[in-house]
């Protein structure tokens, strides 16, 4: 795209139509030269069908105020219509990034890449060697529905760009991200949240804005929607202004637990970063106290701006309008910015359709001089035309004799087929039946042989002894010990069809919504499965008391167990199995006294062990040493209250804030809920036969594997 002279920004919020321009100065400087806000008769997302005729009417009243249609536009999607992945990729050359980022769009996007418009932007650090791809998408029909608004009244449409990008390229341009640095863009209706730290990105969108602000004060005041809304605006100035902030309070504590979870999510993921300072966007923020309330619950400095580096419109009356509405334009200024070519993320969701349109209308003057010169070099061409058809004529003895040659080897081949191949073909079928009587039988002795080979081996030489004492000197936090608690296989007659990619959403609030459309089993960082492939879903349930918490615990499976799994993939191949074991990983992952199945089991479990030791201790007349759990009593632990989508458990380890992280851990299911479920240790339903500590804080990790059955060669 070529650097234009000028450029608008355009972004149609939930509540008003935002404009920028931006145009170059003689030093080549952006400056804003113009800029609109038209708001809608009623918010977009309570309009219903009226909701295209309020876009197309401020679009309409734009071009009316803007005439100029030759400008370049950039607009922008919402980000929580979109996708956006970010996946580190592995080393290599250059030239297979782009091979290499299409296979993980595949694996990123639940939606066939033919539905999609996507594209992508590499992330690369100078002092790093790592290589970070953005992966952004959005359905075509919703894109075209969109950019059919634009193009209807002749707008010039040259970028398209998800909204926080667009926030991240104004703070970026007008060089505000320093360290590790969170953006809080504020909406009507949704909130989007970025954190910059250097070159990565986190994206994450909450289903929370100034219209919640709005709602409750219809509710309090028994207001219509119109009056709350103007109830807010002004409530800095209203007699009223403490009962007005008293029925928000509830929103301003949603708002800040939502930060905190994201916050201690992105911590957890990023171990390494310190968020250092928040910036804060959105005509929400111009509620009094909002600042300040946020300030001190997240214990960061929170930042509005006041001024953009390009400057304000030369009109000194046009000027206190652009600054009273100026935390809302920041996605129409990192928009206009892109347009004008001096964004940092530079990939647009144009479609390749329109793409190329423009490409071949900034083709159009150079066609005139190819017409002449074709008409120049077409005599030249007729004339060798002629000389290559007499040659031609000239040699139809030879073709005709090819011909002859190529009839004869096709009878002689087909005489091979009929008379030599296809004889013996019963003797042959019954050598493979037989040789298939044996076919397989090593399959689950030597499968369960490696899983339990893949266990990883205790360091702590007091933990292979099997003494309780030396056992229990040493903390049960740091007991390296994982113990397979029960292993489930399901057999299938085509994998390809049962098992899909689990794509990993942005937030605890998305877990639902972003499941891919398939009536198969969604499973995390599953590759590609060919088409046939049966063979077996293994569902294996570990228990371990190793780590602080259940993430602790988590990492330390997937440095071991996970590992060696995946290992056996090259192993096997080479060892000639009749198995191929193609996928291994975490699926849940909770402390074991939230999961009542569970408690059921080693409750079960232990009564038989009571029942065994008791009879042990009549036929003996003695005591058979080692630890008695006291009599079962009627115990069941508390039921943890957890609905799908709603706020995460509290977690029992550092690296969670605010009541845990988002529900969704990486690629991973939602943890189960309950983590805080304790059992009293003087009950012993759940205590350690062996030691007599409780299980109930030890963690259940679910691994889910496919073991694909080779056929016979």
């Amino acid at each position: 795209m070529a650097n234009p002279r000028a450029a608008w920004g355009i972004d149609i919020g939930n509540r008003a139509l935002k404009a920028i321009k931006l145009v170059r100065d003689s030093n080549d400087q952006l400056k804003v030269e113009d800029f609109d806000v038209i708001e809608h008769e009623t918010l977009l997302s309570a309009a219903g069908d009226n909701r295209d005729s309020l876009i197309q009417s401020a679009l309409a009243s734009f071009v009316q105020r803007h005439p100029e249609r030759r400008s370049f536009v950039g607009v922008s999607v919402s980000g929580s219509a979109s996708l956006a992945r970010f996946v580190k990729l592995p080393p290599v050359e250059a030239k297979k990034v782009n091979e290499i980022v299409r296979f993980e769009a595949i694996q990123q996007i639940p939606f066939p890449l033919e539905d999609v418009e996507w594209t992508h932007q590499l992330f690369k650090s100078p002092d790093s060697p790592d290589l970070e791809v953005g992966i952004f998408a959005m359905r075509k029909e919703l894109i075209n529905h969109h950019l059919k608004a634009f193009t209807d009244v002749g707008l010039n449409v040259e970028v398209v760009q998800l909204n926080p990008l667009a926030v991240y390229n104004a703070m970026r341009y007008d060089q505000r991200l320093e360290g590790a640095t969170m953006i809080i863009d504020l909406g009507a209706e949704n909130t989007d949240l970025i954190i910059a730290d250097g070159e990565t990105i986190w994206l994450r969108s909450i289903p929370l804005g100034g219209k919640n602000f709005t709602e409750v004060l219809v509710k309090q005041f028994k207001l219509p929607f119109p009056k709350a809304e103007e109830l807010k605006r002004t409530a800095a100035t209203s007699k009223y202004a403490k009962q007005i902030f008293q029925a928000m309070r509830p929103v301003f504590a949603d708002l800040v637990n939502e930060l905190q979870r994201s916050i201690g999510f992105y911590a957890s993921v990023h171990r390494e970063s310190r968020l250092k300072r928040v910036i804060a966007l959105g005509g929400t923020f111009r509620l009094p106290g909002l600042q300040k309330y946020l300030q001190q619950n997240l214990a960061l400095d929170v930042l509005r701006i006041d001024r953009l580096e390009s400057g304000a419109p030369a009109d000194a009356k046009r000027r206190a309008v652009f600054d009273d509405n100026l935390l809302s334009l920041a996605s129409a200024y990192g928009l206009a910015v892109q347009a004008m070519g001096r964004s940092t993320i530079v990939s647009s969701l144009l479609p390749a359709a329109i793409r190329r349109e423009k490409k071949w209308k900034d083709k159009t003057p150079w066609f005139a001089a190819s017409a002449a010169s074709f008409l120049l070099g077409t005599g030249v061409a007729m004339g060798f035309y002629f000389l290559q058809k007499f040659q031609y004529d000239q040699n139809i003895g030879a073709r005709q004799h090819i011909q002859t040659v190529i009839g004869d080897a096709t009878t002689l081949d087909n005489n091979w087929s009929q008379n030599v191949e296809q004889n013996g073909a019963g003797d042959r079928q019954r050598i493979a039946n037989v040789q298939g009587m044996v076919w397989a039988r090593d399959l689950w002795p030597g499968l369960l042989a490696e899983i339990y080979g893949a266990l990883p081996r205790p360091k702590n030489a007091a933990l292979l002894g099997g003494d309780p004492n030396q056992i229990k000197n040493v903390d049960r936090k740091d007991r390296d010990i994982l113990l397979i608690d029960s292993i489930s296989s399901v057999y299938d007659t085509d994998l390809s069809k049962s098992y899909v990619p689990l794509a990993a959403p942005t937030g605890a609030d998305q877990a639902q919504q972003q499941q891919p459309q398939s009536n198969g089993v969604a499973l995390p960082n599953l590759p590609p499965i060919p088409a046939g492939s049966h063979g077996f879903r293994l569902t294996m349930e570990l228990v371990t008391p190793y780590g602080g918490d259940v993430v602790d615990a988590l990492q330390w499976v997937k440095n071991g167990f996970l590992k060696n799994l995946q290992a056996l993939k090259a192993s096997e191949a080479a060892a000639g199995r009749s198995y191929s074991l193609i996928y291994a990983d975490v699926t849940t992952f909770q402390s074991a006294g939230s999961n009542q199945d569970y408690l059921n089991r080693l409750r079960t479990r232990l009564t038989s062990w009571q029942a065994a030791s008791a009879l042990g201790t009549s036929a003996q007349g003695q005591s058979g040493g080692g630890y008695t759990p006291p009599p079962m009593q009627n115990y069941s632990p508390p039921q943890p209250q957890y609905q799908p989508g709603g706020p995460p458990p509290m977690g029992r380890g550092p690296g969670y804030m605010g009541g845990g992280p988002p529900a969704m851990m990486g690629n991973y299911g939602a943890p189960s809920p309950g983590n805080t479920v304790t059992t009293p240790d003087n009950t012993g339903l759940y205590n350690d036969p062996l030691t007599g500590e409780d299980m109930t804080h030890d963690t259940l990790i679910e691994v889910t594997a496919l073991v694909v059955v080779n056929p016979p060669h």
